[in-house]
């Protein structure tokens, strides 16, 4: 189980590294021509904010995916962090960056 969820996260790895790049190119756009009217730079405005919070998701993300990489290569990944019981496969199928079991979790 370890090594799928392995690969597994990494390609998750990689894709948010690939979807936060994308995002932080669409960020270089900004300070762009400043004759565009009131309703342009409105929706500009509200696009960059949604951007801004999907990046910020994919960073949280991110950091969880590379944590369980790293309890992973420590021999822990399967270990819940609070209560050291095994965390249930379900679980890590469905959230292969969980560190901890639904008891823990609260699901």
């Amino acid at each position: 189980m370890s090594d799928d969820r392995k690969v597994e996260l990494e390609r998750l790895r990689d894709e948010l590294k690939e979807r936060l790049e994308h995002y932080r190119a669409h960020r270089q756009h900004l300070g762009g021509p400043v004759d565009k009217d009131m309703e342009d730079q409105s929706l500009e405005t509200r696009d960059d904010e949604v951007v801004a919070s999907l990046e910020a998701e994919a960073e949280d993300e991110l950091a969880q995916v590379r944590h369980a990489l790293a309890r992973i290569r420590e021999g822990r990944g399967e270990i819940c962090e609070r209560c050291g019981d095994v965390i249930d496969a379900g679980r890590l199928a469905a959230v292969p960056h969980a560190t901890l079991c639904r008891e823990c979790r609260g699901d």
